[in-house]
């Protein structure tokens, strides 16, 4: 895992957006939501797929254990989009892992958005295809 003054360090604002995004998503997926927590903002503005704020990292790890046994990115795409004093960073890719019910799943496809702000992820929406995987019956 990068080292957090190693990402600071960065000089480039776009290269340390994605490093920071980076970051944050390898801690979540450990999970260590302490570790997480290094890179956002304390006032985060967190929302999952659905009407699901949060505030903090432990609360996307619950999120997660109440969905998932566990639950995997394979990160196939990040896009930073520099603007005026704030970068937005999108992840693109698909979620493997496994259900509650055992049943193993993969191909569930996912997107984040992150928007990076004085070196600090103040806001994170995230998008994937769960509630509609989970509506057919596959966790169940």
């Amino acid at each position: 895992m990068a080292n957090y003054q190693d990402i600071m360090a960065i000089e480039n604002e776009t290269t340390r957006a994605k490093a920071i995004v980076d970051a944050f998503l390898e801690a979540s997926m450990i999970p260590d939501p302490e570790t997480a927590a290094l890179y956002i903002a304390d006032d985060v503005d967190i929302h999952f797929t659905g009407a699901t704020p949060m505030s903090h990292p432990r609360e996307m790890t619950a999120y997660n254990a109440r969905r998932y046994q566990w639950v995997k990115k394979k990160m196939e795409r990040t896009d930073v989009c520099p603007g005026a004093g704030e970068s937005i960073v999108y992840g693109i890719g698909t979620l493997y892992g496994e259900w509650p019910n055992g049943k193993t799943f993969e191909n569930n496809r996912y997107i984040d958005r992150f928007v990076i702000r004085d070196d600090r992820i103040v806001k994170i929406d995230v998008w994937n295809d769960s509630a509609e995987r989970i509506l057919k019956g596959e966790s169940s």
